[in-house]
């Protein structure tokens, strides 16, 4: 089968695609709820006679199909955001404040389709195929654990070859996708600090110890990091999200709070940029004050491997033809696929489905997909894997 007749295959599923997204849509539930839709997923792969495990990373589902090695994974994510969807369609959320703003609902339907796909080929290649139906991607629970972590404890991803998956892109394209080779997205740590001076009256500052003088300077040796610390060739980001002090305009308050989040790619960078950000907050007692400060790690940065990146942009161009890529763009975004690609080597793409002239972006009210895109990411994603079964047997 050529990569053309893959994608043929695949536009003959755009309306069941476009129907259990849309189901999914209406019907959003957030990280570590996703109990509908798993039951939908679980259903639907049954009703293909394909071997279901519920319940895998709490509210995941993990289907096979083939036997033997080697094993490739695929994963698609099912959780939605807490948000109020101001779209006017058809389709719009019907749950108050859960909205699907980041295309997890059309990666569910299109892991669907590629489970379709190769399930009724003939002709698929030896080995074993393994779906991952993830849950929360979009947070953690109470033990600082992700969907990706928790279906990795419960085992989904043993003895896997490669692990592959899609991100929906709302500002590319129909027709095109975009892939990285090496790294694709940041880890994202995050922190709290507070800055602790000695409160007093704003006519007599001498009186006390001023914090929010000294968030002014710790500011600055907090933007000193990128710039002077870190090898400029080396991806980094720290960025101040909230500053919150005070409460009168004649009153200097006792301790600044404030936090934000920090972006890296290798591991060494990282780990600099935790102890260059204690070594910032430090200016507040050389300034008579004190601070405390806590980082909370999170996922790690999500690296394409080379091999399977080179392999999903062939076959790509192939089926897309020659304006099929999209530049090359690597980013500062966050995804606990990463946690899965340090299990196994694999890559992930963005998949563009651009909706129309409009401005939507991830993470927004007004997010919406062109749903034309949905046989494409399907057909890409079978493909791939018909061939990483041949590559790696």
């Amino acid at each position: 089968m050529t990569a053309s007749t893959m994608l043929d295959r695949a536009r003959g599923l755009q309306d069941q695609l476009i129907e259990w997204r849309r189901d999914i849509h209406m019907h959003p539930e957030l990280s570590f709820q996703e109990f509908r839709t798993a039951r939908l997923v679980a259903d639907t792969l049954r009703d293909m006679g394909i071997e279901v495990e519920t319940g895998v990373g709490k509210t995941g589902v993990v289907a096979r199909i083939g036997e033997g090695h080697p094993i490739i994974g695929i994963r698609a994510d099912m959780d939605a955001l807490p948000l109020q969807e101001l779209n006017d369609v058809a389709y719009k959320s019907q749950t108050p404040n859960v909205m699907h703003a980041c295309g997890h609902d059309a990666h569910t339907s299109m892991l669907l389709g590629v489970a379709k796909l190769l399930n009724e080929m003939p002709d698929r290649p030896a080995g074993e195929v393994r779906f991952l139906f993830q849950p929360s991607e979009e947070d953690e629970d109470d033990e600082g654990k992700s969907g990706a972590v928790r279906m990795i404890e419960d085992g989904a991803l043993e003895q896997l070859d490669a692990v592959i998956a899609l991100h929906i892109n709302s500002n590319i394209p129909t027709g095109q996708i975009r892939i990285a080779t090496g790294y694709n997205s940041a880890a994202v740590d995050s922190f709290e600090a507070t800055i602790i001076g000695e409160g007093c009256h704003g006519a007599y500052p001498h009186q006390g110890v001023d914090p929010i003088f000294i968030l002014a300077q710790v500011i600055n040796a907090v933007n000193g990091i990128r710039a002077r610390r870190i090898n400029p060739v080396h991806p980094a980001v720290i960025s101040i999200g909230s500053v919150h002090a005070g409460d009168a305009n004649n009153v200097i308050p006792a301790e600044v709070k404030l936090n934000g989040t920090i972006r890296s790619y290798d591991d060494e960078t990282r780990e600099q940029l935790w102890k260059e950000l204690e070594a910032a907050f430090g200016v507040a007692r050389a300034l008579g004050g004190d601070y405390q400060l806590k980082i909370f790690k999170s996922y790690p940065s999500q690296y394409n491997d080379p091999e399977v990146a080179e392999l999903i942009r062939g076959l790509s161009h192939e089926m897309l033809g020659d304006s099929g890529l999209f530049p090359e763009e690597p980013g500062m975004g966050a995804e606990d696929f990463s946690y899965m690609t340090r299990k196994a080597p694999g890559a992930m793409f963005s998949l563009g489905a651009k909706f129309d002239h409009l401005n939507r972006p991830h993470h927004s009210p007004i997010f919406d997909i062109d749903e034309d895109s949905f046989p494409i990411g399907a057909a890409i994603l079978a493909e791939a894997t018909c061939r990483l079964l041949k590559s790696k047997a």
